[in-house]
């Protein structure tokens, strides 16, 4: 616990941040998909989304944003209150990355391996998977990227 709490203080204030943002992020973006299911979380994230002044934007280069985030949702998935499915976790860092105006797109893929349906959810930036160091995603179907955006209904 010690070697923990002495590594989040080594962390830089933004690291820090991020880190403590996802720690509570994670348990309220899992409950709300268990009990409001993924479009209503979703939309909620984009309202939420919606206040931020326009003129926003992240303080260090995309890259470094993209990366201290990842790892930041990274390591509240795992030392966290909660252990989140990848779809929470998806959701997390697309969120944190919009509230950072860096653009990111959330990716849902299908496979079928023995008579079982398996979903899995990650994050891209210019195609490149950002919660997925180990390529897990290449094994997924991805649903179109648009299928993320969830256009209105019409009456």
């Amino acid at each position: 616990m010690w070697k923990a709490f002495q590594r989040y203080r080594a962390l830089d204030p933004l690291s820090r941040s991020l880190f403590r943002q996802a720690v509570l992020l994670l348990p309220t973006i899992a409950i709300s998909l268990r009990f409001r299911g993924f479009k209503s979380t979703k939309e909620a994230l984009q309202k939420d989304l919606s206040v931020l002044s326009p003129a926003q934007s992240p303080g260090e280069t995309t890259m470094i944003a993209l990366q201290k985030t990842s790892r930041m949702v990274l390591a509240a998935a795992h030392h966290g209150l909660i252990h989140p499915t990848c779809l929470a976790e998806s959701l997390a860092l697309w969120y944190l990355l919009q509230k950072q105006r860096v653009p990111a797109s959330l990716r849902i893929g299908v496979r079928k391996v023995s008579e079982k349906f398996e979903a899995h959810a990650w994050v891209e930036h210019d195609g490149t998977a950002l919660n997925q160091p180990d390529q897990h995603h290449q094994h997924y179907a991805a649903f179109d990227s648009g299928f993320s955006d969830l256009p209105e209904e019409k009456p």
